[in-house]
């Protein structure tokens, strides 16, 4: 079996696929601030720069900017996971104690069929290191090379929602920069995806 290496470079840019345990779709109206919650405090403590972002129900896909002389994106997401999972069970115990309260649809029945508790029963492995089942263990990384494969990987990222059948127009999906580069310039309003189509296996999802 290949072993497969990450790739560290000191102030790189980096694009990032990462997917909820066994592809539940927990990222919602509801869940999705908590994200950005953890977010913005990983990059109080260990700063970067976000330079694109899509969240779909079951996965995020992001572009970072790290600093010139760090390469340490594997603490950081590392930190935004367990941040997120902490707040998302708090929230959903809540939830379930107290159903009016905001966010309680977070308490719906899981695949589990029982509320308030994780979407789907950690693996052995992952209960012996603490994991909730919240967050697959691993994620997809792509070291950006140059300004084509940058917009090629933003366009991937902003057309991604369309992708999978969520909506028709990038511009209609809540959960992405999109907007941000519309009013960057980089996208017209009426932007509908790459003249041409992404390479196959692109993006890891």
């Amino acid at each position: 079996m290949p072993q497969y290496r990450r790739n560290y470079v000191e102030g790189g840019t980096y694009f990032f696929t990462v997917v909820t345990f066994m592809r539940y779709p927990l990222l919602n109206d509801l869940s999705i601030p908590i994200l950005h919650e953890a977010l913005r405090d990983c990059m109080l403590t260990k700063t970067f720069d976000l330079e694109a972002m899509v969240i779909l129900p079951d996965h995020i896909h992001s572009i970072w900017q790290l600093p010139l002389t760090d390469d340490d994106y594997s603490s950081r997401w590392k930190l935004i996971k367990a941040a997120f999972t902490k707040e998302y069970i708090r929230r959903v115990g809540e939830a379930k104690r107290n159903p009016r309260i905001v966010g309680g649809a977070l308490a719906k029945p899981t695949r589990t069929g029982r509320a308030g508790e994780a979407p789907a029963k950690p693996t052995i492995s992952m209960q012996k290191k603490g994991e909730k089942g919240i967050w697959q263990r691993r994620f997809w990384e792509h070291t950006i090379r140059d300004g084509r494969d940058y917009s090629m990987h933003c366009d991937y990222i902003h057309y991604n929602p369309v992708k999978h059948g969520l909506v028709k127009s990038p511009r209609d999906w809540p959960h992405s920069t999109f907007q941000e580069f519309v009013q960057r310039g980089i996208y017209p309003e009426s932007w509908g995806g790459p003249a041409e189509g992404f390479p196959e296996g692109m993006g890891g999802d």
